[in-house]
């Protein structure tokens, strides 16, 4: 990585660097004069680049050029363009794997009787269908206050499905909910249903795990006189309960760390999802367990999990999901290259190659050793890899379907939403972190300032050991927890 005070090229066979600030015609950067007017976070080009040739970052191609392009001119939309199409074939070409540094360090956590370890002792209150969704609201706001101090929150978690869903669609939304109630921040789960619905509730409890019965209650509000007083009696249960539970010092092998990124710009690749990087080494390092998922922001990229695969078979099931993510697309119409996102263009991405080489940053440098399919839960520490799209709700609410006790989301443009697990939201940029500080959890743009990569880690591996040990996080303190379902199917 080369850095001065107007660009940092990361990779020496890089065409282009980012601008680190905003750069004008006749500036000086990089050994070279700049040609027109290039926001902070977009690229530069660092020499002649012909028209059809590929152009790397990150070491990689991340598209073609569509014009000749200069040495000094901006490189974006107008001049670039992704060069990914269809289906690829692939080959198992593993690499040696990297030894990684784990984390010593320790957290105070509730460990369930299955052996996992929750960040929260929390009452959540879940719905089977849509139509119940305000009722278990309600509950939860009344519960909230009945018994504050009890427990770490009575929180609703709720979503505008299961009713009129077919098939697998149905399965999905009814297995969600169930790795949902099974999630070790709960320290005690309540399941409002209707009574008519396609996601009946009895089934739906068939399909619990590791639900202990005294942290368990349900009902269907058709068959109830008075729902609310019935759901806070339920939720009465379930804090006597819960109210046992004590937090004891727990390894970092312990932690389940959910990886995402959302609403990124062009420094997202340099700052946030790299420093993140380092924490799920830390945390894989350890023994612990790093989730990664938005499979349709790895396209670009996946050869580079591939190689870390474990095994062949780790290596089928990355095929499998990137395979069956780009024919999802195809069935739909619809380019698999549509990402990025306007606010991803504006902040200086460019194609989706770029977006993906950045995103899998994140991932750090251990090995995957787990491909999820979507509902699925981590079982094996390490890296895992989760299917599930881009949307944030949707993939960060399958994150902790999988396991994740605590969410890191890095963001260049921010967002106020939060999700079931805690979740830390980390600033690609000073900017964003000094406009957004009810949003932002931790800065990382102090290293495009020149803070080392190892400093910021610490400082953020101490954030998120504080997050799990009970701090809240910007969202939480917010009141920001929601979820959201994959819809896939037919509705009826």
């Amino acid at each position: 990585m080369t850095q001065d005070a107007a660009i940092l090229r990361i990779d020496p066979r890089d065409d282009v660097a980012t601008a680190l600030v905003a750069l004008a015609p006749g500036d000086s950067a990089g050994g070279v004069t700049v040609r027109g007017e290039i926001p902070a976070g977009h690229k530069l080009a660092l020499r002649a680049i012909a028209k059809g040739a590929p152009v790397l970052k990150y070491g990689w191609p991340i598209g073609r050029a569509t014009a000749d392009i200069a040495a000094g001119d901006h490189v974006h939309s107008h001049n670039l363009a992704t060069a990914l199409q269809g289906l690829e074939d692939y080959a198992y070409a593993p690499q040696a794997p990297e030894p990684l540094a784990g984390s010593d360090a320790s957290f105070l956590g509730y460990r369930r009787t299955d052996g996992r370890v929750g960040t929260r002792n929390e009452i959540w209150i879940l719905c089977t269908v849509g139509c119940v969704a305000r009722t278990a609201q309600r509950i939860a706001e009344a519960a909230a206050k009945r018994f504050a101090g009890r427990v770490d929150g009575v929180i609703a978690l709720t979503h505008p499905f299961g009713c009129s869903q077919l098939g697998d669609d149905l399965s999905a939304t009814r297995k969600m909910i169930a790795q949902l109630a099974g999630h070790p921040n709960a320290g005690g789960v309540l399941i409002v249903g209707l009574g008519c619905e396609s996601n009946q509730l009895g089934p739906l409890l068939e399909t619990l795990e590791g639900v202990a019965p005294e942290r368990l209650r349900a009902f269907s509000a058709q068959m109830s006189e008075d729902e609310l007083e019935e759901g806070l009696a339920c939720v009465e249960a379930l804090v006597a309960v819960a109210e046992q539970d004590r937090r004891e010092p727990c390894p970092v092998s312990d932690l389940v760390i959910g990886l995402k990124c959302g609403g990124s710009d062009g420094f997202s690749g340099l700052t946030a999802n790299p420093l993140v990087g380092r924490i799920a080494d830390k945390v894989a390092g350890a023994g612990g367990t790093a989730i990664l998922t938005e499979i349709p922001e790895i396209f670009g990229a996946e050869r580079l999990l591939m190689a870390r695969a474990t095994d062949a078979a780790v290596f089928d099931g990355v095929v499998k999901v990137v395979d069956d993510f780009r024919r999802y697309f195809i069935a739909h119409g619809e380019p698999i290259s549509e990402n990025p996102s306007p606010g991803n263009i504006a902040g200086g991405i460019t194609t989706l190659e770029e977006k993906s080489l950045g995103a899998v940053q994140k991932a750090g440098r251990g090995q995957v050793t787990e491909v999820l399919r979507y509902g699925d839960r981590a079982t094996c520490p390490g890296v895992v890899l989760l299917e599930a799209p881009g949307n944030d709700a949707v993939s960060s609410t399958a994150l902790t379907a999988a396991g994740a006790t605590v969410i890191l989301f890095t963001t260049g443009r921010g967002t106020p939403l939060g999700f079931p697990a805690p979740t830390l939201k980390i600033a690609t940029n000073s900017g964003l972190a000094q406009r957004k500080p009810r949003w932002i959890d931790f800065d990382a743009g102090t290293i495009a300032a020149g803070q080392s990569m190892d400093t910021a880690a610490d400082a953020l591996m101490r954030v998120v050991l504080a997050a799990a040990s009970g701090r809240q996080t910007r969202a939480e303190e917010n009141g920001e927890r929601e979820i959201a379902i994959w819809k896939r199917g037919v509705t009826l």
